[in-house]
């Protein structure tokens, strides 16, 4: 999960030419869009399907089913008392009243408006509450894997992937069940004769899942700007420029001209160097303005409301800062480099760190360390992973196959240059240094209290799991639940994201890991030796809690989870002005919804560690995967409130004893076979 060389098998042969100014049209289609596709990116977009709402009973149901492992006995049958009640009652009405109101919008989800209102209306500050970090992939080769020149190609490609998007000409997503045959010119153009209203469902016979882009819009050029009450989000996908920040100094840099096309590389990298060049003349900045970022929002409204009374600050932070594409954190060596044998120092600081070198309401902030290990750490609210995910993979693949500059690529000079490189000089009264400074003090008080641990299992991996015929993400998760039993003598509310972006305007779906299967099993192999099922009978126990496992997964991926319809209903209540439902009284509800296990994983090899804060005091965070060499998790928690250095040496106990298992029982299994 922390190894940063790339496996080049992943993306093929690697081109070897480098380009630079001197060899690239950059007026051309090939240097000015990372792709041509022959389906126009939103050519799906019209016939998604729109996100089901499901049965009243089938919530009630899955509602019950999934709080059951983390009640008594007698706890779940008064719940069941009042979900009856609920179901009966006023549930219906809810329920009626949500379905008027999504006939009525038929151009987007029924959880879209309220996700949105979610996210925008919490005032908790963005940094281990919101805003995650995925770190990636480095470039094996030494010469393209210096700050300023990976930098540079980042920009560039970035750009490429944000001008095809809006040229229409990015590949449009699909999720191809087997690539192989579906994802091909041949497809493509069986797609293109598809009429437009119909072409989702005709994908579909070739087992290819379109899915939904109403998010990419917002990917680049956008703010999230802090509000009393409610923030807004604030977008300018025209902006010819970018925030670049150094060592806390801000400075806008125009990388597109004037007609918007992408500069050439030599520009861009000389505009780049030319900002290290100034800041190095330069102190770090003595009042940082980012870490206004990190404070609890309406703190932040309050301040900004005040520093944007003068018309100066207002033009600079509306015109070059909220209103750039994206935010380029440019780290210094006094931020720290990034140890393989100890990854944590950099992880902590690139999820939340000192902020002195952040604006983390950007939608996305590339963070780019002094010995090039790149991240990208974006705000939450505008969308999810699978917008970012594309992003991330399509443009780490573009620094490989295509580098525009090299270590040893020259520039065109940009010094004096303040029309294109401008410095952001802010005038800083007594009121916000103070708000700077008390900001920076919380923040700094939030990261030291934040604990994060980290474990490589190596005896468990993609072809592991696939020998086995184990299900990845099943496994992972069982470990999870078996890892907090033994550890802490309980089960808790586990949270594991799923995308509904399988419908228009689909956000996310939570799904439930902690089950009675999962409980059965933990029960079962947590008894005295003696006592234990045979390491066949807990294989099955493992088969069967991979077959609920999946089965919860593909519901809340196509839409027929329980925790985004109650929480829709919830929130018809309150818009109807109905007095809060008993349901949602109840400590199964209560329970249920206060994620001591948190979870996430992006299925990538680009990424190689993931990371996000807790969700609540006592939780823990845990970002994980499962790749051809090891399974990996990130925890983080809270000093004195969670213990995850015990999490996760019980983590690795469990994933030797379910190893243990799956060896044991293939062994019986094979003697069995062989008399």
């Amino acid at each position: 999960m922390f190894k940063l060389k790339v496996h080049k098998s992943r993306f093929g042969a690697v081109l070897a030419a480098t380009r630079n100014s001197t060899t690239t049209t950059t007026h051309g289609n090939h240097y000015q869009y990372l792709q041509n596709s022959k389906l126009p990116t939103l050519y799906f977009q019209r016939s998604l399907p729109r996100l089901p709402i499901p049965l009243l009973e089938k919530s009630c149901e899955r509602f019950l089913a999934a709080v059951q492992p983390i009640l008594s006995a007698e706890e779940h049958r008064e719940t069941q008392q009042v979900v009856e009640q609920f179901r009966q009652g006023v549930g219906m009405e809810l329920h009626a009243k949500l379905k008027q109101r999504d006939a009525a919008n038929k151009h987007t989800s029924y959880i879209s408006e309220p996700w949105f209102d979610m996210y925008l209306t919490d005032r908790a500050p963005l940094p281990l509450n919101y805003n995650p970090l995925l770190v990636m992939r480095g470039d094996p080769r030494p010469e393209y894997q210096p700050q300023l020149t990976r930098a540079t190609n980042l920009i560039i490609s970035s750009l490429r992937f944000w001008r095809s998007l809006q040229a229409n000409i990015l590949e449009p997503e699909v999720y191809h069940m087997n690539p192989k045959k579906t994802d091909t010119a041949s497809y493509r153009r069986w797609m293109a004769i598809a009429p437009k209203a119909f072409a989702t469902y005709a994908s579909y016979a070739f087992k290819a899942f379109p899915l939904d882009m109403s998010q990419y819009s917002r990917l680049l050029g956008t703010t999230r700007i802090p509000k009393l009450g409610k923030d807004e989000l604030v977008q300018s996908p025209h902006s010819k420029h970018i925030l670049v920040m150094r060592r806390g100094n801000m400075y806008a840099m125009n990388v597109l001209d004037s007609s918007g096309y992408i500069l050439s590389p030599s520009v861009i990298l000389g505009r780049l160097k030319s900002i290290l060049e100034q800041d190095s003349q330069r102190e770090p900045a003595s009042v940082p303005l980012g870490v206004l970022t990190t404070a609890q929002r309406n703190d932040w409204a309050q301040t900004r409301a005040h520093f944007i009374s003068n018309p100066k600050n207002a033009d600079l932070l509306q015109r070059e800062v909220d209103a750039a594409l994206f935010c380029l954190c440019l780290d210094s060596v006094e931020d720290g480099l990034f140890d393989e044998a100890n990854p944590v120092p950099m992880l902590k600081h690139q999820l939340a760190g000192k902020a002195t070198n952040r604006w983390f309401d950007k939608s996305l902030s590339l963070l780019i360390s002094a010995d090039g290990v790149t991240a990208v750490n974006f705000e939450h609210s505008w969308g999810d992973g699978v917008a970012v995910l594309r992003y991330f993979n399509e443009v780490y693949k573009d620094m490989l196959q295509q580098p525009f500059v090299s270590a040893g690529t020259p520039h065109t000079p940009a010094d004096g240059d303040t029309i294109n490189v401008r410095p952001l000089n802010f005038e800083i009264d007594e009121k916000t240094r103070a708000a700077v400074e008390a900001a920076y003090a919380q923040n700094a008080s939030i990261v030291e209290s934040l604990d994060m641990n980290y474990l490589q299992y190596k005896q468990l991996n993609k072809g592991t799991c696939k020998r086995h015929g184990l299900s990845p993400d099943s496994i992972i998760q069982l470990a999870f639940q078996l890892a907090y039993r033994q550890a802490f003598k309980r089960y808790v509310g586990t949270y594991e994201s799923c995308s509904t972006s399988a419908f228009r305007h689909g956000r996310t779906e939570t799904m439930r890991p902690c089950t009675m299967a999962t409980k059965a099993f933990c029960e079962a192999l947590l008894q005295p030796a003696q006592r234990q099922p045979s390491a066949g009978e807990l294989r099955a126990m493992i088969d069967k809690c991979s077959s609920v496992h999946g089965q919860l997964t593909k519901e809340a991926a196509m839409g027929q989870g329980f925790d985004r319809h109650l929480f829709a209903l919830r929130h018809t209540a309150q818009l109807e002005g109905l007095p809060q439902p008993a349901l949602f009284e109840t400590e199964a509800y209560k329970r249920i919804n206060y994620n001591i296990i948190s979870t996430s994983t992006l299925g990538t090899d680009t990424v190689v560690a993931g990371s996000f804060g807790p969700v609540v005091k006592d939780g823990l965070g845990v970002g994980y995967s499962i790749q051809n060499d090891f399974a990996g998790a990130i925890v983080t928690s809270y000093k004195n409130q969670a213990q995850g250095k015990e999490f996760i040496d019980s983590l690795e106990s469990a994933f030797d004893q379910i190893c243990a298992i799956i060896e044991r029982s293939n062994s019986a299994a094979k003697t069995e076979m062989s008399k």
